[in-house]
């Protein structure tokens, strides 16, 4: 196992379900259209409002860490963030969490596509098999594979729905043991 993780934001290490789905919804989108883990940009654009409107209609109040992910990234000394969360949405809400990681890429770091681990990788200085990316979604777990790194669920999102050969974790602080594991002893 790899001994520095990168997190997906949403879903993973905040419960963001709420201030994503309501932004929509203060927006008129019906709740049946909305989905999940895109790029914003691409979903505002597939329910035909603005990015400017969706920012402003999102509650940054109503997101919340998962219970133990602060004290696991608090107890990290190097961990990042690789998130299709728009820029705007996503360094104020790690300023007001007073979480700090080494990197974070968000949405306008990809060109406009989807998240990718490539160029976080290369942020760290580090070899793709230094690392385990973190997720809770099936988009997550392809970036992953496409980046050539260790993937593992985040199993205390109620809603994730692990797939393949890949540890699923109960709560955060089992990465902590599995990232401990992975050190080389002395």
């Amino acid at each position: 196992m790899a001994r520095l993780a990168i997190f997906d934001l949403d879903g993973t290490l905040v419960d963001s379900d709420d201030a994503l789905r309501h932004a929509f919804i203060r927006l008129g989108v019906p709740e049946s259209e909305i989905t999940r883990g895109h790029v914003i940009a691409d979903e505002c654009q597939r329910l035909g409002i603005s990015l400017e409107d969706y920012l402003s209609a999102y509650d940054a109040a109503a997101v919340a860490p998962f219970p133990g992910a602060a004290e696991l990234v608090g107890g990290l000394g190097r961990w990042a963030v690789c998130s299709n969360k728009h820029p705007l949405l996503g360094w104020p809400e790690l300023r007001r969490l007073g979480w700090s990681p080494e990197v974070a890429l968000f949405a306008d770091a990809f060109d406009g596509g989807a998240k990718r681990l490539e160029p976080v990788i290369a942020a760290l200085g580090v070899d793709a098999s230094e690392v385990v990316f973190v997720g809770d979604t099936a988009h997550d777990r392809s970036t992953a594979e496409t980046a050539g790194v260790s993937f593992v669920w985040a199993g205390w999102n109620p809603r994730t729905v692990p797939s393949g050969p890949y540890p699923v974790l109960s709560e955060p602080g089992e990465l902590r043991e599995l990232l401990e594991a992975a050190e080389p002893q002395r």
